[in-house]
């Protein structure tokens, strides 16, 4: 098809709108030397091709959508929107347009271009304006069917068929032909039936809108005397063979010998109705979904219905059946149904879908199998005969031909075609196409079968094998990616579903944030022996108490967060993460990681620290396989995803819970420790010589002879004190520690996260003796006092916390472990409505006065050790301890 060259000759302009004109509602016919030709507006032009002019031009009420000429009748059949169909005769117009006629020669500029000299652009159409032929309106008289909803209509010999639009569905009304006159009158109605469901678009001012595609109606006859095919398709009809006729309509239609109507729908409905049963509707009225038969569905609104001869023809067969009908769609589905051996020697309809490049204005089918269609930027041929498809070498030679699995479009080179028509003029073995341009230029395109190319002869045995070798390794090579393109996709949808879950677990965890949470972990600080040193850790429980499971890319992190060097106030904390992976961890199921805090290399251990639990989703775990965006034959990479697939966090991050483990957790209490259970802080098993030799080193009071014994000796310990109200305490321990002395209630609830809590618990102790990290001794002392002066009703019952240890930075980590949790209890009961006594505002006022003159004293003294020399320095230092001490000791109650 590559080879055919038509010849393009351009006959006349017409006016049409700035845009140009849309497909659908222009029509072109011919008959004889007369051209029928209507652009979608009140006109219809009437052009002679052997005078070379416009002979009539005849205006109708509202916007023609559709033309069918009688050319026995000699009668004219014309749809106006929203109006009705009109008749002309044709002889009484040609009558009357010779009166009025005035001869331009203007409007017939007579050009001829081949293939190679495309022509249709817009500075060759000088024609556009008036029309020079005589305008004739025609009489409202003239309508014979005046119906506003009518879209489509065909005419037989003495019917005529209309399709309406209603409300919510189609309507096929079938009428007798009305014939023109001078009086006509409409036919009546013989029948009548609804198809499918319609949505009509909404115009304005409630007025129904132009639809955007119109039914296209085609009718079918079957083979027999007196049907001439030439005849049927210049009158909107086809003939069909015998065999497809009954495969297509069944028997009821091939014994009544009656035309059969096929309608294509907006919506992509192709149906057909048997015109003899609907004819009888009325007289035998039985269930109207059997009048209608549904042959297929497009999908998409059809344009085209129409036949053709596939099969070469007799040498004693002058006039030959179509064996195919076809019918396009808008955006390029095709559908071709044909006569077809099965493989036992049965007759079954043959149906191909094909796929044409879209979108589809107009078609129109020729001789030798071909179907002619235009799309906005080309007119195309496609051949469906049997020699039009490639020879295949695997099919025999000498079978049967049938519909060719591949249409290959052949452009003619001819643009924006709006409406297409097959001449009846054309010389013997070509084909001449009628055709109107978007921008109003008629043209008739001749193509000549003898300039086409010709066939590729059959291939030999040898290239056919080769072939096929060819076509067996792409096979294989396809077979091939598609296994890699399945292990791609298979690999996605893991990562969907991974994400699917990772996207549960954050939303069960971020609602939750007040009670209990589905995923929670504790930390737990104690002592243990590790190397033959004694190491404080944390043991963090990871407990999933929901219904999802952390598979693959799930991790818990854990960052220990080391607080600033009480004496070293430039120094800085330090942060070590550590994160452990889970896997397979369902609901249920429980986790534990212990960690260690230190001492360090350099044997300290900076309380306190914070252990910050996290649940971290990888993205790049999971996803990175999934996103690498590789060719499945080359060489993996090291890369697995590259930079920029995924984002800069590369994960999902859930916070789970916080702990802080201070000096009040971290204490060790050698002498409490009770058998069978040891001390988490003593030395090594019996028989240890390590531990022999720290025993020998004691002195007989059982205190190390060490630096810390002299500095305990020489040196008074640090001393802060602490008060709280004995009704504060009481209202906090009531449920936990009731029917107890306070003194020893108050102990236990300090040391309740120490793993001696349970042993000061058991022997009911006010003060006790421990031990810091550093080995630095600190005496924790409970009492109950009395304070005065506060209360003008008495004296009130306070708990004095008293911590003393020779080592000042020891003591103030003691010290502020016990201020925060004084803070957590009095903001509890403050929840609970708790009250404090009336008190004496005036001793208050003065207490804080003299914490105000001390804390400037520190300020002034601070200032002073930068700038004094070291013997001046070291009686600031003196004496700025001394202030801090009474800062540590205040005279306040905590209520």
């Amino acid at each position: 098809m590559a080879g055919l060259a038509p010849r393009v000759e351009y006959l006349a302009g017409f006016c049409c709108p700035l845009g140009g004109l849309a497909a659908g509602k222009p029509r072109v016919l011919c008959h004889g030397a007369e051209i029928f030709l209507s652009t979608g507006s009140e006109l219809v032009y009437v052009y002679d091709r052997d005078g070379r002019l416009l002979t009539a031009v005849y205006k109708f009420p509202g916007r023609v959508w559709h033309l069918e000429l009688l050319a026995r009748g000699r009668a004219l059949y014309v749809l106006c929107a929203r109006s009705g169909i009109y008749c002309l005769s044709l002889d009484q117009a040609s009558r009357l347009s010779r009166r009025k006629l005035v001869t331009s020669s203007s409007l017939c500029s007579r050009r001829s271009v081949s293939q190679d000299g495309r022509n249709d652009r817009d500075d060759q159409d000088g024609e556009d304006g008036e029309p020079p032929a005589p305008v004739i309106p025609v009489d409202p008289g003239a309508c014979v069917l005046p119906d506003a909803t009518l879209c489509a209509f065909t005419v037989l010999d003495n019917v005529l068929v209309a399709l309406a639009q209603g409300p919510a569905q189609w309507k096929m009304q079938l009428f007798e032909r009305p014939c023109p006159g001078q009086d006509p009158r409409p036919g009546g109605q013989i029948g009548e039936v609804a198809l499918s469901t319609c949505t009509p678009p909404s115009g304005s001012l409630g007025e129904p809108a132009a639809p955007c595609f119109l039914p296209v109606l085609c009718c079918a006859s079957p083979p027999g005397p007196g049907v001439s095919h030439g005849h049927l398709q210049g009158s909107g009809g086809v003939a069909l063979g015998e065999a497809l006729f009954g495969l297509l309509f069944g028997a009821d239609a091939s014994l009544l010998e009656s035309p059969v109507v096929l309608c294509g729908l907006p919506d992509g409905q192709l149906c057909c109705v048997v015109l003899k049963t609907l004819a009888t509707s009325r007289s035998a009225p039985g269930d109207p979904k059997a009048l209608v038969k549904i042959l297929h569905h497009l999908e998409e609104p059809v344009i085209f219905i129409g036949a053709l001869r596939t099969e070469p023809l007799a040498e004693a067969t002058e006039d030959a059946h179509s064996d195919c009908l076809v019918a396009l769609g808008h955006h390029g589905r095709t559908l071709a149904i044909k006569a077809s051996w099965d493989e036992v020697g049965h007759l079954v309809p043959e149906l191909r879908e094909y796929c044409l490049p879209g979108p589809l204005l107009c078609a129109a089918c020729g001789e030798g199998g071909r179907l002619y269609h235009s799309t906005p930027s080309d007119l195309c041929v496609v051949h469906l005969a049997q020699g039009g498809s490639p020879w295949d070498p695997m099919q025999p030679t000498g079978a049967p031909g049938g519909l060719p699995a591949l249409l290959c479009p052949a452009s003619l080179s001819v643009c924006s075609v709006v409406t297409l028509s097959v001449s009846s003029r054309a010389p013997e073995g070509s084909t001449e196409l009628l055709a109107l341009s978007a921008r109003g230029r008629l043209m008739t395109c001749l193509l000549d079968p003898h300039s086409e190319a010709p066939c590729p002869t059959r291939v030999t045995v040898a290239n056919a094998g080769r072939k096929i070798k060819e076509l067996l390794s792409g096979i294989g090579t396809v077979s091939e990616r598609v296994s890699s393109l399945k292990k791609a996709v298979d690999q996605r949808n893991e990562a969907l579903a991974c994400l699917n879950e990772a996207m549960n677990v954050s939303c069960a965890l971020l609602s939750s944030r007040e009670g209990p949470r589905p995923i929670s972990c504790s930390v737990t600080p104690a002592w243990s022996r590790l190397q033959l040193q004694d190491v404080l850790t944390a043991t963090c429980l990871l407990e999933n108490s929901s219904s999802f499971s952390l598979d693959r890319g799930w991790a818990l992190c854990v960052q220990v967060l080391s607080s600033a060097r009480a004496l070293d106030l430039d120094s800085a904390g330090s942060a070590v993460t550590y994160t452990i992976p889970l896997d397979q961890l369902g609901p249920g199921g429980r986790r534990e990681v212990t960690l260690p805090l230190g001492p360090g290399e350099d044997g300290s251990l900076d309380l306190p620290v914070t252990v910050s639990c996290a649940l971290f989703y990888s993205l790049r775990e999971v996803l990175g396989g999934a996103l690498a965006p590789r060719d499945p034959f080359e060489e993996p990479t090291s890369e697995e995803c590259p930079p920029g697939v995924l984002p800069e966090q590369e994960g999902v991050c859930l916070p789970l819970s916080e702990h802080t483990v201070d000096m009040l957790q971290g204490l060790r209490f050698p002498g409490l420790a009770a058998p069978p259970v040891r001390a988490p802080g003593q030395l090594g098993p019996a028989g240890d010589p390590i531990h022999t030799f720290l025993q020998t080193c004691r002195g007989p009071g059982g205190q190390l002879a060490g630096p810390e014994s002299l500095r305990a000796k020489y040196l008074p310990p640090s001393v802060a004190t602490i008060r709280v109200s004995a009704e504060l305490l009481r209202a906090a321990f009531r449920d936990s520690h009731a029917g107890g002395p306070l003194c020893s209630a108050t102990l236990q609830w300090l040391l309740a996260e120490n793993t001696a809590g349970d042993v000061v618990r058991a022997q009911a102790l006010s003060s006790v003796q421990g031990v810091a990290p550093d080995g630095a001794d600190i005496h924790l002392i409970i009492r109950e006092v009395s304070v005065t002066d506060l209360c003008p009703a008495g004296p009130l019952q306070a708990v004095e916390i008293q911590l003393e240890s020779s080592s000042l930075a020891n003591m103030c980590r003691a010290h502020h472990a016990i201020v925060g949790r004084l803070q957590r209890l009095v903001v509890q009961q403050a929840a609970r409505g708790s009250s404090p006594p009336d008190l004496r505002l005036q001793y208050l006022h003065q207490i804080q006065a003299n914490h105000e003159t001390l804390l400037r004293e520190v300020q002034t003294l601070r200032d002073r050790l930068c700038t004094e020399d070291e013997a001046g320095s070291c009686a600031t230092a003196q004496r700025l301890l001394q202030v801090y001490k009474q800062l540590r000791s205040p005279s306040l109650l905590l209520l």
